[in-house]
């Protein structure tokens, strides 16, 4: 008989969330089974071999559209040019960044050389700027035009946070998984959720459905119902009412835990400097929201989208009266 593994051990011996796992199954890259005792999902040797790949290939920055592709191709063919086109990516990006470090190094010296006291240098330091960026817009067009763009893209959220979106939730009414393991939020209340769908309220982008997690690890699942809906519709979940508030919300992607870290991370530098600050009152938590398209969009993209919402407030600016200016460390006006 083959051996079974528990989801939980999975997670546990790969480092690797159970969302992720769900993630790379909705994706088609591993299959699960279930036994009729047994409500979690299970993991064969076949499963965990190709996990295994899966890991390996992230870990070389391999697209899920191109392990998918890798996958379903009859031989090693395909991976050996999935990894040739990626050492060609790099080295497009390697001469990119010579490039780049050579205009800055000019840039640099025609700086040296300036007497910002002269309108004349300034004027051409002005010149010099505009043909940088033009230089670096032409560049986009070469050959190199996919490497570019990802290179670009990169090294901006490395610079500074993610694109963030305020957004304003108003309050509303939600059956709630309660808190309880990943694996019964995604797979018990998932369940009895999908076979009373019909409580679930019809909105634009489909269902605000919110997932958080506490310190413990647990998880809360909450789908928004239609106003007609009671307690006893919901039995065994619980019906809340949800309190809304502000949060700032940016793009992540389902599944990708160091993404969603890194997205999360970049919306608390962001809120540094902005005229906002965490909100952290009792009921106010960092949520995920799946945007679920259809199955073809998921495909074209290679992924499915999840936005991150962290709460926040306007930030309370303090008055002079406030400040108390005897005690030592600069003053820093937001």
């Amino acid at each position: 008989m083959t051996e079974l593994v528990k989801i939980r051990e999975v997670s546990i011996k790969y480092d690797i969330s159970a969302r992720a796992l769900r993630y790379y199954e909705d994706m088609g890259l591993i299959k699960s089974t279930r036994s009729a005792d047994y409500a979690y999902r299970l993991y064969d040797q076949q499963a965990l071999k190709r996990l295994e790949q899966i890991l390996i290939l992230r870990k070389l920055n391999i697209s899920i559209k191109d392990i998918r592709f890798i996958f379903q191709a009859p031989d090693s063919e395909t991976v050996l040019d999935v990894l040739g086109r990626k050492v060609n990516d790099i080295d497009g990006e390697v001469a990119l960044l010579q490039d780049l470090k050579n205009i800055i190094l000019e840039f640099i010296g025609q700086i040296k050389q300036a007497d910002f006291s002269q309108d004349t240098d300034i004027k051409r330091l002005y010149d010099k700027a505009a043909k940088v960026e033009n230089r670096i817009a032409n560049l986009s067009f070469d050959q190199h035009t996919s490497s570019l763009n990802r290179l670009l893209d990169v090294t901006d959220k490395l610079k500074k946070a993610p694109e963030i979106r305020i957004i304003r939730i108003n309050p509303f009414r939600a059956f709630s998984s309660g808190l309880d393991t990943i694996e019964n939020v995604m797979g018990i209340f998932q369940q009895w959720q999908e076979k009373h769908n019909d409580l679930v309220k019809k909105m634009i982008y489909g269902a605000p459905d919110f997932l958080w997690f506490e310190e413990d690890g647990r998880a809360v699942w909450i789908w928004a119902v239609e106003d007609w809906v009671t307690k006893e519709d919901t039995i065994p979940y619980e019906l809340i009412e949800f309190e809304g508030g502000l949060y700032a919300a940016a793009m992540s992607v389902d599944g990708d835990d160091d993404m969603g870290g890194r997205v999360y991370s970049g919306i608390l530098k962001w809120l540094e400097s902005s005229g906002f600050e965490l909100d952290e009152r009792p009921g106010h938590r960092t949520m995920g929201h799946m945007v679920n398209p259809t199955v073809e969009i998921r495909n074209a993209l290679g992924y499915d989208q999840m936005d991150i919402y962290v709460p926040i407030k306007i930030r309370n600016k303090p008055t002079p009266e406030s400040l108390d200016f005897t005690k030592a460390g600069p003053i820093l006006e937001i």
